[in-house]
């Protein structure tokens, strides 16, 4: 496999550009409907297509080799995805986009966070520092 599809920072820069990109369709999306009525949409259309990459790319499909563990917090993040995609649709249809998003980023602070006290992740006073300029900066953006 190429050293490119096995590059975390290629990964997750498409997905800082999908996000934005659906920031900017969502709010379109949102406008005319009840944003929990939008959230179902969207989240059958991600449901759709995922599955169908899962069958484009022959994944084994043992479900019951998965472990109790993995199911729960699996669960518990597809529970958390859809809690923030109702709230931020909700958001999106009262505010700005471009105030809505960068309060949503905030949620690179949170993972910072959340990593050092439940994952125990060593986080380095420059990623402190990184967190509180996110932070600044969300604050900026939505003030002006």
């Amino acid at each position: 496999m190429s050293a490119l599809f096995t590059n975390w920072l290629m990964w997750a820069l498409l997905s800082a550009l999908f996000a934005g990109a659906t920031a900017v369709l969502a709010k379109v999306g949102v406008g005319e409907i009840n944003p929990n009525l939008a959230t179902a949409i969207r989240t059958s259309v991600v449901l759709l297509f995922t599955w169908s990459i899962v069958a484009a790319c022959k994944v084994p499909l043992s479900l019951s080799s998965i472990s109790r563990k993995t199911w729960i917090f699996l669960i518990l993040s597809g529970i958390a995805t859809g809690l923030s995609w109702i709230c931020y649709f909700r958001a999106l249809q009262l505010g700005l986009a471009s105030k809505v998003a960068p309060i949503d980023k905030l949620s690179v602070v949170f993972v910072i966070a959340f990593s050092a006290f439940f994952l125990h992740e060593s986080v380095s006073w420059p990623q402190w520092v990184g967190g509180c300029l996110i932070v600044g900066g969300a604050v900026i953006l939505t003030m002006f």
